[in-house]
């Protein structure tokens, strides 16, 4: 029978693999795009086996959402030292702030939009068979910490009277999820548009432009108008 010490070694063991197979993970998906990061490609980075990756790890449903984790841990960074830095200024200074702080992450980071989005695109009881409960708990973690900032902001504006907000939690869930779709298109960098009636022309939308429609359309929910 394996003592306790061999078993906590084990485990630490067991933790710093899983560490480097993510740290793996989220390079690829940096550098590569998460389209094409592939397990074998992850597992070549590690220098291991593919096999051993299942041993840690569902799948690769498994491994994008922790590397949602990770990328949402950053931004959740982002988030509190935006809305620091403007603590003195109105709430809606502040909201501006904290939406900027977002969307220039998810510029940063296109890989975080595209694991962000492929997940919530899986129904939930699909997500339950695809990823353990353990990874999912993290994962609503990281999500709900990282809105906490958002979601503080709403109240502090509605206690003040700026902001006409009942519920900051589906607010600040909203602009999380319309912000995902928003920063997609700054990666398409394309808008479809009528030229004339049934005729389709394309436009270029570049992230200034997200930036700044993210940012007054956060404001104008925030305070109905």
């Amino acid at each position: 029978m394996a003592t306790p010490s061999r078993q906590s070694a084990a485990a630490a063991r067991r933790r710093a693999r899983e560490q480097e197979i993510l740290a793996a993970t989220r390079r690829l998906f940096d550098e590569s795009g998460v389209r094409d990061a592939q397990i074998d490609d992850i597992a070549k980075a590690v220098g291991i086996n593919r096999a051993i990756i299942y041993r840690h790890f569902s799948g690769k449903e498994e491994l994008f959402a922790l590397a949602v984790v990770s990328y949402l841990d950053e931004l959740r960074e982002r988030l509190e030292q935006a809305a620091e830095k403007a603590a003195v200024d109105s709430p809606t200074e502040r909201l501006r702030a904290v939406v900027t702080a977002f969307v220039d992450y998810g510029l940063e980071y296109p890989a975080f939009v595209d694991c962000a989005q492929t997940l919530m695109r899986r129904p939930g009881p699909e997500l339950l068979e695809q990823v353990s409960e353990g990874a999912l708990f993290r994962l609503g973690r990281a999500i709900s910490t990282c809105l906490r900032t958002l979601t503080q902001t709403l109240d502090e504006g509605a206690k003040s009277g700026d902001f006409k907000v009942e519920d900051s939690v589906l607010v600040a869930n909203y602009m999380y999820a319309s912000g995902l779709g928003a920063l997609q298109l700054a990666r398409i960098g394309l808008l479809v548009k009528e030229s004339a009636p049934g005729i389709p022309t394309i436009a270029r939308i570049d992230g200034d432009q997200v930036r700044e429609f993210l940012t007054t359309t956060a404001v104008a929910l925030a305070t109905g108008r």
